[in-house]
This record gives C-alpha cells, structure tokens and sequence, in this order.
C-alpha cells in the first residue's frame, strides 16, 4: 500500500517539475484551495508514520516539511530578546589573615596584610522600562559594588533593590535617561517537557551567548542549588557565567532565570537548571513595592515530606503531598480546621507533588488572598479554603547589636517572631534569640557566627530574651561556652577569648 503510494507521490512530483510554468501556476493555485488532502499533506502524513485520519498530532506540532521550513532561524527571537539581557559584574574587598598578623616583628619589616579585591562574573535579565534586572544572589554575593554592562556596550552602577539567598534571587535597578529594552515574564506553569528554550548570557565573559534546547524535566528538587527545590532542566548549554541570565520560551516570553549546571568539570553537559518564571515575577514584584525581603504568604502551618513509610500507614497509594508537622491554633490554618498528621495533597487544584512544590506553589500567591486546598485527613479528603496572611511581627522584634569582649561581639540578635524566621529563611514555629545580621570585621565573624543562628545558652544560662544575651556578652571573663542551633543542629562550643 505505501510502495504504491510514493510511486504515485514521486510521478506526480516529476510531472510538477517538468510542467510548464503555466501549468506549475495553475498547480500551486489548486493547491492553495480547500480541496481534498494534496500532496504536501500526503507527505506529512507519512512522514508522521500514519494516514490522514490516524493522525494523533497537534495541528500545531508536526515534523517540518519544505526547504522554508528547514531554514527556519531563532534569530528574530533572539534580535528580540537579547537586548534585554546584561552582564553584571560584582566586586568585593576581601580580609587576607596572615600566620604573623598581630606581631610587631614581622609587621615592622614585613608590614599589613592588605585587602585583596575579588570580582565575580554573572548575568541578569531588564524585566522593567525603568531598570528593573533581576539576577542570581550567588553572583553578587558580599559584593562591595554591581556594575551593569548593557548589550549595547553602556556601564551602569547598579543599586541592590532586594535579594534572597534561600531563593537564590536578587533584583538590581539601574537608571538611564530613556527606557530599557526588556523581556516579558511568561508563564512557567504553561511549559511542557520537550518545549523548545533558548538560554542567553555571558558564559566565561566572552560576551553575550545563546544556545538552544527543549525543556527537559520540570519541578527539578534536591539538586543543593538553594533551598528553593523547584526548578526547570533544561538541555541548553548553561555554563559558569551565564548565572543570572534568561531562559525564553519560542514567544519571546521569560520562562526561568538559568541559576545552576550539573558537571563534574565546570562545563555543560546538557543538565541545566532554572527558577521558574512565575517566581522571578513574584519576586521582582516585591523588589518594586519596596519590601525589605521577600515575605511568603503565612498559614500558621510547617510541612515535612510524606515518605513510603508514611504513605502506607495512611493507606496512600504513594507518596505524595505535603505532611503537616505543626499547626498554629490562633493562625489562619489552625482557624481552617487543619490538623498535624494531616496531608495536603493540591493547592488551587494543581497537585502538590511534595513540600518542595508546595512552598513554591505557596510563594507565587499573593499575600491577602485565599488558598483552597485539599487534603487528607483521617482517611477522608476534605476541602478548606485558608486565608494567605502576612507572618505576624511578634510583641519584641528590636534588634539588638552585641558589644564588649566576647566572641558575640559585632553580632546583631533579636527574639524570634514568625515575620523574623521567614526573613531567616527558618521555620516559622521556632522561638528563641537569633542573630540577625553580623559586622563583617567583627569578633562574631572571625568565631563564624551566621545569620540565623539561634543562641540557647552561654556560659551556663538559658538565653530567653535578646536583653540576657546582651547583659552577658559583656561580661568580663576569657573563658567561653555556648550552645548554637543551626539549620536544626546543635553544636557546642568552649573557647577561651
């Protein structure tokens, strides 16, 4: 039956040819009338492996047919969309320690230890006419200056609008006296897995780069690239440099920020990552509206992961969904009837895969709307509707800065709220003193003090309040012991400062 068709096929292509240009008129005329399946759709029908109403593909996915088709270019996408994506380049004043510091001898003839600058190399994406770039927060990290080259060769000293290291996000502004280039943020929801993407940045600082690939994998978690588990894989070749840049989808639309490679020797093997677009876009929103960091909408609820154990004694099919760990009985979730050991399995009808999709789900929505979720409970699916509140800011959040000889001096501490822990990035049913922040030429730096760690107990006394810290600190005494609780771990320390 084939055989016999492309025989057909190929005398009537040979007799095309060989017409008159009259008759090849008259042919392509004929052709361009809604009349039965001619031989261009024959054609594509075989090239699909199958005949005219056994079709299965989408009018708007099919395999390329005609010369036109084949030189098909992404360079009008890329005319488009790369002008809007710059370098950015961060520089700091790095501490160098030396052995002898401190020793008259060696100081006299030898003199200081001096400041050594480093500079890291990234990309960023203009999302806004007025100058509004949003990139990664590894690359300008400690950084003592951002500079913003443009496509078009201009250089830009940038101000950091907002950045957040648990999303590895930050959003840089510039301003010029007419407005930027930009891309538009699309939709990360609507990408399918073997979606065509382009990746464009300035990998090694050889200038600006594109390449091309398909979506790979969506909903990418446990890759160690943030404590954000929700990206977009890509096999676009991302490399060192291209941090920060733009991932479009074929409309011209940002879909991801490209964050992350997998490699095992620093160059592209295919396994690229992005964050999501939908996030980017809530993020950059909170840079514009002026907010000091990226508030989350607050529940009053902590989730943990539903393992195979778990999902059997609940008689769940598989593991799925986001388990409740806590609940705040005064706060919009415990209000809602949500219960510990209770399982969300989808959010806004979209299922939430494990607490990683649920946090990114939670993190797109806006804060004074309602969220419906589904959930399990006591065998039974149930479905509550929860108000999306701004985490309280608690009785006592002055913060505190620590002086005196101690190896908390330089450390900035206050009494956790929820407000305060989802600043932190730490749950938000955790209660104590944390440090907030810490002078980079401090005591509290040289002895490794984080911001976020929770002090609870020197020197034999509980610390309950950011006030008995700071009586503390001053103490005069060489010897030192303290407990420390960092990302859920408790280290034990004694010194003598």
């Amino acid at each position: 039956m084939h055989l016999k068709r492309l025989f057909l096929i190929a005398v009537c292509a040979l007799a095309a040819v060989a017409a008159p240009p009259a008759v090849r008129q008259a042919l392509a005329e004929d052709a361009a009338k809604p009349a039965d399946p001619g031989l261009s759709d024959v054609l594509t029908d075989l090239l699909h492996g199958v005949e005219g109403q056994n079709s299965t593909s989408g009018p708007d996915k099919r395999v390329p047919f005609g010369r036109e088709e084949v030189q098909l270019s992404f360079a009008p996408l890329v005319k488009q969309t790369a002008p809007a994506v710059v370098n950015v380049y961060a520089s700091q004043t790095a501490k160098v320690t030396s052995p002898f510091e401190g020793d008259p001898f060696f100081e006299e003839f030898f003199g200081r230890a001096q400041p050594r600058a480093q500079s890291s190399l990234g990309s960023g994406v203009l999302v806004d006419p007025s100058g509004v770039i949003v990139t990664n927060y590894h690359v300008i990290k400690d950084a003592d200056e951002v500079k913003v080259a443009t496509a078009d060769g201009r250089e830009f000293t940038s101000k950091v609008m907002l950045k957040d290291e648990t999303l590895d996000l930050a959003v840089l502004k510039i301003s010029a006296d007419k407005p930027f280039p930009v891309i538009a943020i699309g939709d990360s929801d609507a990408l399918e897995v073997g979606d065509l993407v382009l990746a464009i940045g300035n990998p090694f600082g050889v200038g600006q780069t594109t390449t091309s690939g398909i979506v790979s994998a969506l909903a990418r978690s446990h890759i160690g690239v943030s404590d954000s588990g929700y990206f977009i894989q890509t096999d676009a070749a991302i490399n060192p440099g291209n941090s920060g840049g733009a991932l479009i989808n074929m409309g011209g639309q940002l879909v991801g920020i490209n964050t992350a490679i997998y490699s095992r020797s620093g160059g592209s093997i295919g396994i690229g990552f992005a964050i999501p677009s939908n996030m980017v876009r809530a993020f950059a929103d909170a840079a514009k509206a002026g907010l000091d960091f990226f508030e989350r909408p607050y529940i009053g609820a902590e989730f943990e992961a539903v393992t195979p154990q778990i999902a059997e004694s609940l008689g769940m099919e598989k593991p799925t969904g986001a388990l409740v760990s806590s609940v705040d009985a005064t706060g919009p979730a415990g209000k809602a009837g949500l219960k510990p050991g209770d399982v969300v399995l989808s959010l806004n009808n979209t299922p939430v895969e494990g607490i990683e999709a649920l946090d990114y789900r939670m993190a797109t929505l806006s804060i004074g709307s309602k969220a419906t979720f589904a959930v399990l409970s006591k065998g039974k699916q149930a479905t509550m509707e929860i108000p999306l509140e701004r985490a309280p800011e608690g009785a006592k959040a002055a913060e505190v800065t620590l002086h005196g000889r101690s190896p908390f001096a330089g450390a900035k501490v206050a009494e956790l709220s929820p407000r305060l822990a989802q600043r932190l990035g730490l749950r938000t049913d955790l209660k104590g003193v944390t440090v907030v922040d810490i002078n980079r030429d401090s005591p509290a730096a040289d002895f490794g003090f984080q911001p976020g760690d929770i002090v609870r107990e020197v020197n034999g006394t509980s610390i309950d309040t950011a006030a008995t810290l700071a009586q503390i600190a001053q103490q005069d005494t060489r010897w030192w012991r303290f407990t420390v609780e960092r990302g859920g771990q408790t280290l034990r320390q004694v010194l003598r400062y």
